[in-house]
C-alpha cells in the first residue's frame, strides 16, 4: 500500500469530530428518585470512537457535571467499558466540563451523537438549542445518532418543508414493552415508541434488551443501552 495513503487516512480519521449531548436533568418525575444518563450508552460509543482517534466533545442543556443514571452504575448494568469509564480519571474530569448546548455551533462537527437514560426525556425534547442544533446537523448532511431514549431527541426537529424529520424514516428507540418491563411506563413525560410512531416515523425494534441499530439516511438510532455500541460503529462507518 502507498504509504501516503495510509497517512492521508489516518489523518482524516484523526480530523472527525462528533458531538456527544448529555442530559443536565437528575428528577424521575414525582418518584423522589435520581436519573440522568445511562453510563453504558454513553462510555460504549465514547470508547469505541475514541479508540478510533475520533475527536469528542461534550455538551449538555446546562454546561458542567451531568447528572448519572445511578441505577446504572448497579452491578448488573456493569461492562467492560463501564469499568473502564469508572477508571478513567481523565474521562470523568472532562465530563465534569462539558459545554453548554447554548455555544455550540454545528458547523465546527461532523455528526451529533445522544447517549440515553431518563434525563432526556425531560430536557431535551423541547430544547431548542438541541432541536436546532439536529436539524442545521441533517441540512448540512451530517449523521445525527441516537440511543435508547435519547431518541426522543429527534421528535421535534423539523426538515427545511416544516415537516418531522423522523417522518417515513425507520427509526428505533426504547420500546414500550421495555419501558414496562422497568415499571416507569406511567412516569415519563412520552414513551419513545408512542411518540415517534405519533410523528410519521416508522418505528422498528428487536426483542427486548437485545441490541438493534437501525440506519435510515442521516438518522442512526438504537433500541437500548445494548444497541449503544452498535449505534457508534454505524456512525463511524457513515462518517
Amino acid at each position: 500500500m502507498n504509504p501516503l495513503i495510509t497517512i492521508n487516512t489516518t489523518k482524516e480519521f484523526s480530523n472527525m469530530k462528533i458531538l456527544f449531548v448529555l442530559t443536565s436533568h437528575d428528577t424521575l418525575g414525582n418518584t423522589g428518585e435520581k436519573t440522568g444518563f445511562w453510563v453504558e450508552e454513553f462510555a460504549s460509543p465514547y470508547y469505541l470512537l475514541a479508540d478510533k482517534d475520533v475527536e469528542i466533545t461534550l455538551a449538555s442543556p446546562k454546561g458542567g457535571m451531568p447528572p448519572i443514571d445511578p441505577k446504572s452504575n448497579l452491578p448488573d448494568f456493569q461492562t467492560k467499558d463501564t469499568h473502564r469509564f469508572n477508571e478513567d480519571i481523565s474521562l470523568r474530569d472532562k465530563l465534569s466540563n462539558t459545554l453548554a448546548l447554548s455555544s455550540i455551533n454545528a458547523l465546527d462537527y461532523d455528526a451529533i451523537f445522544y447517549p440515553g437514560g431518563h434525563g432526556p426525556l425531560w430536557d431535551l425534547v423541547d430544547n431548542q438549542d438541541s432541536i436546532q442544533l439536529i436539524e442545521a446537523f441533517i441540512n448540512n448532511n451530517k449523521p445525527v445518532a441516537a440511543v435508547c431514549h435519547a431518541s426522543a431527541t429527534l421528535l421535534n426537529a423539523s426538515t427545511t418543508k416544516g415537516q418531522p424529520i423522523v417522518q417515513g424514516r425507520e427509526v428505533t428507540g426504547f420500546s414500550n414493552s421495555e419501558e414496562a418491563a422497568v415499571g416507569l411506563s406511567q412516569i415519563v413525560p412520552v414513551l419513545v415508541e408512542d411518540a415517534l410512531k405519533a410523528k410519521g416515523a416508522k418505528y422498528v425494534k428487536a426483542s427486548d434488551w437485545s441490541s438493534f441499530a437501525v440506519q435510515d439516511g442521516l438518522l442512526i438510532t438504537g433500541q437500548n443501552p445494548a444497541s449503544s455500541a452498535a449505534v457508534a460503529e454505524l456512525l463511524f462507518q457513515q462518517l
